[in-house]
């Protein structure tokens, strides 16, 4: 069997294309991210935390926060989850919530974050899943960037790595 030339040149063309998607798809965090020309008003952030305490952090100021949502079912969230956690711990000043979007299970979720080797995070919940309406979310991992003066000035849809160098660089802009 004879394979033709122009068939060689088209499997090279797409070994080549295969392989500097892998090499180089760490380096592109900004495809899933969508940054605001004018950062947008949050009217209420309001959920709960793993005691299903009320945490307000409507009128919050000071710091970049992320506002992680995630559940125990989602592949992507459990990849992403780990670099969540060490950019929290590299960047003090940047505060993580991880908000499961799940019915409030305390067993699930603790033992989905130490299933995937996540300590010092804490876990939230959005019982009423007020957050998906009022952010208007298509999927999950889904994560909210608020600025110092508590405005959303951007997102992540989809994984990311949250500890690539790119992505930090990107996030010291508004500290």
């Amino acid at each position: 069997m004879k394979i033709s030339k122009s068939f060689k040149i088209y499997i090279h063309i797409i070994f080549v294309f295969l392989i500097s998607k892998t090499l180089f798809a760490s380096d592109d965090f900004s495809k899933n991210i969508v940054i605001y020309e004018k950062p947008k008003a949050i009217k209420e952030l309001k959920f709960k935390d793993f005691n299903l305490q009320e945490v307000d952090l409507t009128n919050k100021k000071g710091n970049i926060m992320i506002i992680n949502f995630w559940a125990s079912w989602c592949l992507p969230c459990k990849r992403e989850m780990p670099s969540l956690e060490k950019l929290a711990q590299m960047y003090p000043e940047i505060k993580v919530y991880a908000i499961n979007m799940e019915k409030p299970n305390k067993l699930r979720a603790a033992d989905f974050f130490k299933s995937i080797g996540v300590m010092s995070l804490d876990i939230y919940f959005d019982p009423d899943f007020k957050l998906v309406k009022q952010f208007k979310m298509r999927g999950l991992p889904t994560s909210i960037l608020i600025n110092k003066s508590g405005n959303e000035f951007g997102r992540v849809v989809g994984e990311i790595d949250f500890s690539d160098q790119n992505f930090i660089e990107f996030l010291k802009k508004y500290i």
